[in-house]
């Protein structure tokens, strides 16, 4: 049996960046209560884990998936409706000894959008609706070719897939435009269709988790198949069996017909 269900929801993609310039400070005393250090990078991962709790506990029922980048780009855990599961990998990327032990030291983000777009791809979403991406670096990365790609045709192929990416820069006290990179990253964002959150402070933070929260309404439309066996037939038979004998004692022997 095949049948059609949509339910509100997003297939999203968050992505976190764990390079070394991730370690400079970024007081949050109500998001960063777990590490003992105000690493930018733990904030980001209490930013994240914040804003999956905001999806799982509201009516949506997203697909989600977890990637963390540096120079290169890793698929923590691909995508899932299993918010458990999604919940603990995103606590255990945010250990200190994890991320101490992370090998990647850059920044280059268009390499984990490219791996997020190839993640997409590879569940065959890419002509689906209610992509969205939503990434979490300090955007300290000035790099415009990747790999023989410009950052445009990346950003090309995000377009091209109809899906926005959100990017929350997460750089303490340093406003929109007071990056260098930001001149780069801020026209090639909202190209996406999505935003550009420039998070300074943990208010800025918040409001901006909240803020892609409310965007991302949708709906995802998926395909159900289902088969039924009959396991019961033998069973079905007996009783049928028995129905009919007692009837047919009944009607025809008069010692059935009346209680001793």
């Amino acid at each position: 049996v095949m049948s059609d269900v949509t339910y509100p929801g997003r297939r999203i993609s968050v992505m976190i960046d764990a390079s070394t310039s991730m370690r400079t400070p970024f007081k949050a005393e109500h998001l960063n209560r777990r590490a003992e250090t105000d690493a930018t990078f733990f904030t980001a991962v209490a930013a994240a884990e914040r804003f999956l709790r905001l999806r799982i506990n509201g009516k949506y029922r997203d697909l989600v998936a977890l990637v963390e980048f540096g120079n290169e780009a890793y698929v923590v855990t691909p995508f899932t409706n299993d918010y458990d599961n999604i919940l603990l990998s995103t606590s255990l990327i945010g250990d200190p000894v994890e991320y101490s032990l992370f090998p990647d030291q850059g920044t280059i983000i268009a390499q984990a959008i490219d791996q997020s777009v190839g993640l997409f791809k590879a569940f065959n979403f890419l002509d689906a609706s209610g992509n969205l991406m939503v990434l979490f670096t300090d955007g300290e990365d000035t790099r415009a070719i990747v790999n023989g790609r410009t950052l445009d045709e990346i950003v090309q192929s995000t377009l091209d897939a109809k899906i926005p990416v959100y990017m929350v820069r997460t750089n303490y006290e340093r406003s929109k435009g007071k990056v260098i990179p930001d001149e780069l990253w801020i026209p090639a964002i909202e190209k996406t269709g999505g935003r550009f959150y420039a998070a300074d402070s943990e208010a800025s933070l918040l409001n901006a988790i909240k803020e892609i929260d409310s965007l991302s309404a949708g709906t995802i439309r998926t395909t159900q198949y289902s088969s039924q066996q009959p396991r019961f037939a033998m069973f079905a038979f007996i009783a049928a069996f028995c129905w009919t004998g007692a009837a047919t004692l009944k009607l025809s022997v008069p010692q059935f017909q009346k209680l001793p």
